[in-house]
């Protein structure tokens, strides 16, 4: 009885270790075919039909989304190969493949984070951008666009004109610079959205001072006349950006600079003061527009709950502008609270979370450069002590190129031959069949 006892004990504990090796050779294999699929879906970029490219785009943008890690090990082996041939989608492209490369530049910067491949992103990708918003004139193509420049500029800005030269660029879609052979063109309400609600985004990151007086004047002005616009997302869109211009204190800063730019003669004098009592207008004019939208029946737009969404918002700008109190909020990630308690940081907030859709619980849980962003620090950690390392560390350490990964490469590609081996004769009956 105990030989037999012992021999079942043999026989289990060797099953055991068979299971647990067929379990680790599945999530190996799993992770491989992953893998194996991006690589696919990199090289499908070069093929000349347009539906393929479209395809090969949104099974990138869903591994970029769904698998952090994994798209950061993609990201080193692949990053320029990727990122020209989303370029390149720009030149012949559809609008929708155009909106696809659009959405996985984005996803490569915020994957890669601040450092020297998003400085080369946003440097390759300016001038294809700004092209691109020439060829055609299809909203949702357009807002594509624009995100992404905004993500872009987001993570690869270091310096203020950069941003400043793309904040440029998009207010040019919806306020052009006239010229004698220059023919304005109307935009689209959702074209002025997307544009606002990017300037926005990035004006989050400005300091206000830098502005002109005049870019000052010009915007302040422009976004006061939407408030009068019948399309409600414009309006929200311009309350947004206004909301984060006065927490700047910007439109205070203008018209103190505007009164104390007299030279101390009488014509510039009486500018001065005529610029300073512009101002002060423009601001009493935008608090009574603030105060009606807070309180609006409806009657210009349709959608209930669009119509509470522009009362709630509203009431929020109206109490900042007469008390001075930002609107506080927190939604849970996984289990973990994510606080916001500015306009600026709710504005970054809902742009990346809209931009990021699906993927936004996942990078909010993994990438820690959007974690520095909110001072968000979620409690479930990975092994290894990860969460000792800083973001360099981290991505040191999961460089395919560090020691720890080449070692495990080289295990797992033994580990592969082995396998193989031991089947062969397995696969090479089932080929058989398949030829006959």
């Amino acid at each position: 009885m105990l030989d037999s006892d012992d021999d079942n004990s043999s026989v289990s504990s060797s099953s055991t270790m068979r299971s647990d090796r067929m379990s680790v050779s599945a999530s190996e294999e799993a992770e491989f075919n992953k893998d194996s699929l991006l690589d696919e879906a990199v090289d499908a970029l070069y093929e000349k039909r347009g539906s393929t490219r479209e395809k090969a785009l949104a099974v990138i943008i869903e591994a970029f989304n769904s698998n952090l890690q994994q798209g950061q090990q993609f990201v080193e082996r692949k990053f320029a190969t990727l990122l020209h041939q989303c370029l390149n989608s720009f030149k012949k492209g559809s609008s929708k493949e155009i909106s696809l490369a659009s959405r996985t530049i984005g996803l490569l910067a915020l994957t890669v984070g601040p450092g020297d491949n998003a400085r080369e992103i946003l440097e390759e990708s300016m001038i294809p951008l700004s092209q691109a918003f020439k060829s055609g004139s299809d909203p949702s193509k357009t807002a594509s666009l624009l995100e992404c420049m905004a993500v872009i500029t987001f993570v690869g800005g270091n310096d203020p004109e950069e941003t400043e030269k793309s904040m440029q660029i998009m207010w040019q879609l919806v306020h052009p610079k006239l010229g004698s052979n220059v023919v304005a063109v109307k935009p689209s309400a959702a074209v002025i959205t997307a544009v606002v609600s990017a300037w926005s985004f990035l004006l989050t990151t400005m300091d206000g001072w830098r502005l002109s007086p005049k870019l000052w004047q010009e915007s302040i002005t422009y976004l006061s006349s939407l408030l009068d616009k019948d399309d409600r997302s414009v309006r929200i869109a311009a309350g947004e950006a206004l909301a984060v211009i006065f927490e700047m204190g910007s439109l205070e800063k203008f018209a103190a600079e505007t009164k104390g730019s007299s030279d101390g003669s009488v014509s510039e004098g009486n500018k001065s003061k005529e610029g300073f009592s512009y101002i002060q207008g423009l601001k009493g004019k935008i608090l009574n527009q603030v105060r009606d939208l807070s309180v609006e029946a409806g009657g210009k737009g349709s959608a209930k709950k669009d119509l509470n969404n522009q009362r709630n918002l509203f009431k929020d700008v109206l109490e900042f502008l007469e008390d001075g109190y930002s609107p506080n909020t927190s939604m849970k990630i996984g289990g973990d609270l994510l606080q916001t308690s500015s306009w600026s940081q709710l504005i970054q907030l809902n742009f990346l979370r809209c931009f990021l859709a699906g993927g936004f619980t996942k990078h909010m849980q993994e990438n820690e450069f959007l974690q520095d962003i909110f001072g968000f620090t979620p409690n479930k950690r990975n092994l290894l002590g990860s969460e000792h390392m800083s973001y360099g560390e981290k991505r040191m350490y999961k460089s395919p190129n560090s020691a720890l990964n080449k070692a495990r490469t080289q295990l797992l590609n033994k580990q592969r031959m082995l396998s193989a081996g031991r089947n062969f004769g397995h696969y090479a009956v089932n080929v058989g069949d398949e030829d006959s």
